[in-house]
């Protein structure tokens, strides 16, 4: 990890993420989005031969794969599902809200009214680490907003199959309409549909930088996404009293997800600077992802600030994904985070329970993209409706303003669909 002592100048060097071959990757993405969008199966079946190694006839899940699946999961990974679960949909079943109706004027009432999306496309990352977890985050809130058609593709292994785990948490969640498809392919088949795979209205789901260029192509094709959801980050802010073997994991925790990955520290002391350092060192030997690790840590940063003004300053400049505030005054720290993905707040609020079993989403902006955008939640499944209703009288009290606005637009017929009505 390269150490960079802060200045304001520099800021824009602290903030930069990694950067991919933009023109290269939109080419090879277009390009499979393009036949898959013109040939179906038979595009996606080429493209699983090519990227997964594996030759798959029928892309569905069937009954009995389900069933297989529950078999292979261990009763004590089953139980931590089960915590998971419940902490996520109590976490998301309190984002229902009543819808209100306003009178904003005599007889001219107002109102909004939730509906879900009918048909959502999941994508479940499944290639080096199976990402069950998201299966949870993706498919509570889903099945909680009332969506009819829930679509979920990830990714085979070289036995043709799902990760057994990713299966049974789909299947108990509630998800029938599995996929045994990863990569941009699935993306396209979800977008554009194929004899096998239906198309949805909205895709959700992280990925690697090629998940992510899908999904901006097929947004400008129409298709609505959750949100510009790429290589996973964090920023870890630790004061002298931090505890450097917690942060050092808190790094590592997040460089083990991929080599495009980043990892930002930022701190005033020097010698917790240092400290962090090696145990980063020592920690990575034992990570069975350590060279995956390694290839992360090598485009990340440690930033030696002068105080929590500087620390703020450059933490909301970065809008992580996710933010860790390991200090003495992290609750008042976390009270000038503008900026963020998702926020954890003290030594004892690691990001990992975030990422599985705390309640809250662990699908979030990412690349800077928090400064705009908010985490998953109930309301990513749904869209709101307004609706109105006048009465003869309300239509009175409010014509003239109407009529005038109209007329001083240029648009009459806007001003007499009003005055039809009132005509005597």
């Amino acid at each position: 990890m390269e150490t960079i002592r802060y200045k304001k100048s520099k800021l824009d060097l602290i903030i930069e993420r990694p950067v991919p071959d933009a023109g290269s990757l939109d080419q090879k993405v277009r390009k499979i989005l393009k036949s898959v969008k013109q040939k179906g199966d038979k595009a996606v079946r080429k493209f699983t031969r090519e990227f997964d190694r594996v030759d798959i006839r029928d892309f569905q899940v069937k009954e009995s794969e389900f069933q297989e699946a529950e078999r292979l999961v261990s009763e004590e990974l089953k139980m931590a599902i089960l915590v998971a679960m419940r902490n996520i949909e109590t976490y998301h079943r309190a984002q229902i809200t009543e819808d209100e109706t306003v009178e904003t004027m005599p007889g001219v009432k107002c109102w909004r009214k939730s509906r879900p999306i009918e048909k959502v496309g999941l994508y479940i990352p499944g290639g080096t680490a199976p990402l069950f977890s998201t299966v949870l985050m993706l498919g509570i809130p889903a099945c909680l907003a009332g969506c009819s058609k829930i679509v979920l593709c990830s990714p085979p292994g070289k036995d043709g199959k799902i990760h057994p785990a990713i299966l049974y948490t789909a299947y108990l969640v509630g998800i029938r309409f599995v996929f045994k498809v990863g990569g941009v392919q699935a993306i396209a088949a979800m977008a554009y549909g194929t004899a096998s795979i239906p198309a949805v209205y909205k895709i959700f789901g992280p990925g690697n930088q090629y998940i992510l260029t899908a999904k901006k192509w097929v947004q400008l094709d129409g298709l609505s996404i959750d949100m510009p959801a790429g290589p996973s980050e964090v920023a870890v802010f630790a004061d002298e009293s931090a505890n450097p073997r917690f942060v050092a994991s808190d790094l590592l925790s997040q460089a083990e997800h991929g080599p495009d990955s980043q990892v930002l520290l930022v701190t005033g002391s020097g010698k917790i600077a240092g400290e962090v350092k090696k145990q980063i060192r020592e920690q990575l030997k034992r990570l069975p992802r350590m060279k995956i690790a390694v290839q992360a840590l090598n485009k990340s940063r440690i930033v030696l600030v002068k105080n929590e003004s500087e620390a703020i300053e450059i933490l909301n400049a970065y809008a992580p994904e996710h933010l860790i505030l390991n200090s003495k005054n992290a609750g008042e720290m976390a009270e000038k985070v503008i900026n963020a993905g998702s926020v954890f707040i003290g030594p004892y609020s690691p990001e990992s329970v975030g990422d599985y079993a705390s309640g809250t989403n662990h699908t979030l902006p990412t690349n800077g993209f928090a400064k705009a955008y908010s985490g998953l939640s109930l309301d990513s499944f749904r869209k709101k409706i307004s609706f109105q209703q006048l009465s003869k009288e309300g239509l009175e009290g409010i014509s003239i303003a109407v009529e005038m606005m109209a007329e001083a637009e240029g648009l009459r017929a806007h001003a007499e669909a009003v005055r039809v009505r009132l005509e005597k």
